[in-house]
């Protein structure tokens, strides 16, 4: 089978095309014909060993893929390790989802990692409730665009989306943000409040790291919470002394996604059947970032990387 692997640690440059046995199931999984990758800022990450799972070489970067099983049935499957940019995946069965009619491959793949994060971190790490304010930063992004939607369709009050281009903007209050402000702000911390009509912010939801989580932690409301997810930047933010969190009863939290699975009671399963059933409702949609072939997943990082795209990127295993 076509695939790309990785023999040396670093970027765009370390994805290489190259035939591969296919893979073999073992107990409790599956095989996947696959339809569609989906590609994620963790696999950067992936191919330069700086994820918060380590990586062993060889390596095949991806965490999921939707396709279809030796029996024909349609899942959205998340994968142990990678493999995903790859004709035919393994994946476990408790970590494959059927994929209801009605939704289509771009919106399987958005669900399953970008959608289940966004609505994890609004539900778990900030708690929202109705009335509140959000700030969603990178909202043009894969976790961002849905967090827009799903703050607005869970009642908060105001939505603050950041994004670094008028266009990524635009998005945003297409999507439901009340107002949109430049990612690059000189001064996050008075940007948020301004665009709160001059009050703190109630949630954070944020991915960037270095500067922009120092600003944003500074422009919560008593209570206020930040959820950190991600570290775009590839920038540290200051380490947080436990009595600076006195001064406005601040909560800062973080959140990786498999972790969710050690929840009880089918959390993660329970979250995508609820945003499947919101899709197919028209209360939440996907948003196409591109779609690129297999051939050119170098191509896809770079673009990843460049931090210019909206939305959520796809590999095509036929091209």
């Amino acid at each position: 089978m076509r695939a790309v692997q990785v023999t040396e640690f670093g970027g765009p440059e370390v994805l290489n095309l190259v035939d591969l046995p296919d893979p073999v199931p073992g107990p409790g999984q599956l095989l996947i014909e696959v339809d569609r990758i989906g590609v994620n800022y963790a696999d950067t990450h992936q191919a330069e060993n700086s994820y918060l799972a380590p990586s062993k070489l060889p390596l095949v970067p991806g965490g999921e893929v939707v396709g279809r099983t030796a029996d024909g049935r349609r899942v959205v499957s998340l994968l142990n390790g990678g493999g995903g940019y790859a004709e035919r995946a393994v994946a476990d069965e408790v970590t494959s989802f059927g994929v209801p009619d009605g939704i289509d491959d771009l919106t399987a793949l958005s669900f399953i990692v970008q959608g289940t994060t966004a609505s994890l971190l609004l539900r778990k790490n900030a708690h929202l409730e109705p009335g509140e304010s959000v700030v969603v930063h990178a909202a043009a992004g894969g976790v961002g665009s849905i967090a827009v939607q799903l703050a607005k369709a869970w009642g908060a009050s105001r939505v603050i989306a950041t994004a670094s281009s008028d266009e990524k903007r635009s998005l945003a209050l297409e999507l439901g943000a009340d107002v949109a402000i430049d990612s690059r702000a000189e001064n996050m911390t008075d940007a948020l409040r301004e665009a709160n009509g001059g009050k703190r912010v109630d949630i954070v939801l944020d991915m960037t790291g270095g500067t922009v989580t120092d600003q944003s932690i500074a422009a919560l409301a008593p209570f206020g919470r930040l959820a950190f997810y991600g570290m775009a930047s590839r920038e540290q933010p200051k380490p947080i002394e436990a009595r600076n969190l006195l001064g406005h009863s601040t909560t800062v939290s973080g959140m990786w996604l498999p972790h969710a699975f050690k929840l009880p009671g089918n959390v993660f399963g329970r979250t995508l059947d609820e945003l499947f059933s919101m899709a197919l409702a028209g209360q939440v949609r996907a948003v196409a970032g591109g779609e690129y072939a297999l051939s050119d997943a170098r191509a896809a990082h770079e673009a990843l990387r460049s931090r210019g795209t909206a939305g959520k990127l796809l590999l095509d295993p036929a091209k």
